[in-house]
């Protein structure tokens, strides 16, 4: 795997946003009330920053099959590389 390009990214930035893309990198998908517990954020917060990186096309969502009230969320392909390249960014913004 190639080191990701340092960008730094405005719409990861925010730290909810942040912390979402994280926890979902260790995870391929995590239903969506137990990211907002893991987070420990409010639903209707977690919802406002899932669909500006959703508009992004940063995460995807997708009903669960059994109960089509609980949701899934994932990282997609586009929001691996710029969560990757937005934590390389703060590196290079960091390092000595």
């Amino acid at each position: 795997m190639s080191a990701p390009e340092s960008a730094f990214d405005d719409l990861i930035h925010p730290r909810q946003r942040l912390m979402l893309c994280a926890a979902l990198t260790v995870a391929e998908e995590v239903r969506f009330d137990l990211l907002a517990k893991a987070l420990e954020v409010s639903p209707p917060t977690l919802s406002k920053h899932v669909a500006r990186l959703a508009e992004a096309g940063y995460v995807s969502t997708r009903p669960d099959k059994l109960d089509s009230r609980r949701l899934w969320v994932r990282l997609t392909d586009t929001g691996t590389e710029a969560y990757r390249g937005h934590v390389q960014a703060l590196r290079e913004l960091t390092s000595e």
